[in-house]
């Protein structure tokens, strides 16, 4: 279980970023992917699965 805090999150169109703590890395979000609603400044968990564009975050809950 990776850990960060949202970056980003466009309710609207369900889709959005996170930040990793350890690395600053950010990965994209999407609606299908989150477990708990998120909103800017959350922290979260979330595990990394390959997609289309890289990485994305899934099982996004909050922390």
């Amino acid at each position: 279980m990776n850990t960060g805090t949202v970056k980003f999150f466009n309710d609207t169109k369900g889709y959005g970023f996170i930040k990793e703590d350890e690395t600053d890395n950010e990965y994209f979000v999407h609606v299908s992917g989150l477990i708990d609603e998120i909103s800017e400044n959350d922290k979260v968990t979330f595990d990394l699965e390959e997609g289309r564009k890289g990485l994305n975050a899934t099982n996004v809950k909050l922390a």
